[in-house]
């Protein structure tokens, strides 16, 4: 299985789970990260990094957000892979506690 990026790390896009990733299976989109399922081997390791708590394993998916298992592997797909931290968005603070983001997701 995988773990995936979810709602939460949209407007945000911190990276700092990339650092403890040891496959790079994160890409960079517009506004969002995600992991490559294909790539991810399930180490769990990016969880505990993400200031968002963006990252959960896809059997423990909440209903609303069951769709980012496949957004993940999508975009992973079209988004450049990254490996190293990059800087998060100018606003990502303000954006922080705000919920029902799926609409800003840019592609």
């Amino acid at each position: 299985m995988t773990h995936v990026v979810t709602e939460a790390c949209v407007r945000c896009r911190y990276t700092d789970c990339v650092e403890d990733c040891p496959v790079d299976c994160f890409h960079l989109g517009p506004t969002f990260v995600v992991i490559d399922p294909e790539i991810c081997i399930d180490c769990g390791l990016c969880v505990a990094a993400c200031p968002v708590g963006a990252i959960v394993h896809a059997d423990l998916l909440p209903d609303g957000q069951k769709d980012y298992l496949r957004l993940n592997a999508d975009f992973a797909k079209r988004w450049p892979r990254i490996t190293r931290r990059q800087p998060e968005l100018p606003d990502a603070d303000q954006w922080r506690a705000i919920t029902d983001k799926r609409r800003w997701l840019e592609d």
